[in-house]
């Protein structure tokens, strides 16, 4: 990370609260509430919803002790999760481990299926939801936050039921030589921001330095190994702690539906994105040759997502929206299916599927299930039909509100970075 990225990244940890008055806070709420009713989003959580993850927070520790003797015990492994610093739950975690031929990288996910199951009301309403919405300043969670935010979140020094995705990796071509997805027990050590990782892998003394180091090396080659096989490669420029986390996540995510359709066999919520026809990419290509100090490589024009990946790479900053945005406009858009037919086009997998972020993607919630279950929901189409449409609606939602946003004189960047805090008219006036 640049100096000017990292002092970046600290000013917008280190600022305070976007400044509104009352009056703007209530056009805020009113627009939500008009938004909501549109894509049928619920915000509140129904009172039995709520009573039953109570009941599940009461007394976690009792509940992992008794779990222990049918998980793998993994609370001395090093272990530690990377969020943005306004992250409310924590879902993911890592551990990684060099070997004289191999590398050991361990994705460690919140157990939700342990407390969410189909015969649980929060299923019900994990389906009615589909996914968690994220808008600037306000989140409609999937789950009821007292379950999100607690007994499945992966906090620091303390145990915690955890599904994990165990893959050893060929030292050459980081392929997977062997994958084993358990119930486990962890304790994450540490809680890092984006930013703070990013100083962990520059200071040779702090804590998780040589973990970082590690677990980047080896996150930064799966990267150029997935850029060469042809994968889209939209954001050139992504710091090296966003590439740690990104590359595990695909790396887990494709671990787990390569298990469940060729080791077992088994159906899973797969994530599949159609490619544009021919002439879409060719009209991409050609909106992307006529900006203004862009060029694209002459011996890539036949593999389109090469092509985009090696012009973003040399294309002035300036140009950068405008590139992706042409991109954009072409893909169709990915859905969730209970078949791979076709892959998952833009990151050139033949197989892919969601696992790595139960708490807030149904997708993800149902993957579990069919892992510990190795069976399917006997309603697995009409499930995959309902995450595609709710994570359409979320999209859309997010996309109009942070319009209004805009509308109404507010950087819905900053916003969402730095949250709101309302105040007296008067010294709102004077901070605007």
């Amino acid at each position: 990370m640049s100096d000017d990225a990292q002092a970046a990244a600290g000013t917008a940890e280190g600022q305070g609260p976007v400044q509104i008055s009352e009056d703007l806070a209530r056009h805020l709420e009113n627009k939500r509430e008009e938004l909501f009713e549109k894509f049928e989003i619920r915000d509140a959580f129904p009172e039995p919803v709520l009573e039953e993850a109570e009941e599940l927070t009461q007394n976690p520790q009792a509940d992992i002790d008794e779990e222990l003797e049918h998980r793998q015990d993994l609370r001395e492994m090093t272990t530690w999760t990377t969020d943005p610093i306004d992250a409310q739950d924590f879902d993911d975690a890592l551990s990684i481990e060099e070997r004289e031929e191999e590398y050991v990288l361990w994705v460690h996910i919140a157990d939700v299926t342990h407390y969410v199951h189909p015969e649980s009301k929060m299923w019900a309403e994990a389906v009615e939801r589909g996914n968690t919405v994220y808008l600037p300043a306000y989140t409609i969670h999937m789950l009821p936050p007292v379950l999100a935010e607690s007994v499945c979140s992966l906090v620091p020094n303390e145990e915690r039921l955890a599904h994990t995705v165990e893959m050893h990796l060929d030292k050459e071509t980081l392929s997977y030589e062997s994958i084993d997805i358990y119930k486990s027990v962890i304790e994450s050590d540490e809680r890092l921001t984006y930013s703070q990782a990013e100083n962990r892998l520059d200071d040779p003394d702090a804590p998780l330095h040589e973990e970082n180091k590690l677990v980047f090396e080896v996150a930064n080659e799966m990267h150029e190994i997935r850029k060469e096989d042809g994968s889209l490669v939209l954001n050139p420029s992504r710091d090296r702690a966003h590439t740690i986390i990104e590359e595990c996540m695909l790396k887990a995510n494709k671990a787990v539906t390569h298990e469940l359709m060729w080791n077992r066999g088994v159906e899973a919520m797969y994530r599949v994105h159609p490619q544009p026809t021919p002439d879409e990419w060719s009209k991409a290509l050609q909106e992307i040759q006529d900006l203004d100090g862009v060029s694209i490589p002459g011996d890539t024009w036949d593999e389109p997502r090469k092509a985009v990946n090696a012009t973003l790479e040399t294309a002035p900053g300036r140009q950068l929206d405008k590139i992706q945005w042409a991109v954009m406009k072409v893909m169709p858009r990915a859905k969730y299916m209970n078949d791979p037919f076709g892959g998952h086009h833009a990151l050139n997998f033949e197989i892919y599927g969601h696992f790595t972020s139960p708490i807030r993607r149904l997708s993800d919630l149902i993957n579990h299930w069919i892992v510990y279950q190795n069976d399917v929901p006997e309603n697995l189409i009409e499930l995959c039909d309902r995450a595609s449409d709710k994570q359409k609606a979320a999209e859309t939602c997010e996309r109009e509100y942070k319009g209004f946003l805009s509308e109404v004189g507010l950087d819905a960047q900053a916003v969402n970075n730095r949250g709101l805090e309302v105040v007296e008219e008067s010294e709102a006036e004077r901070t605007l």
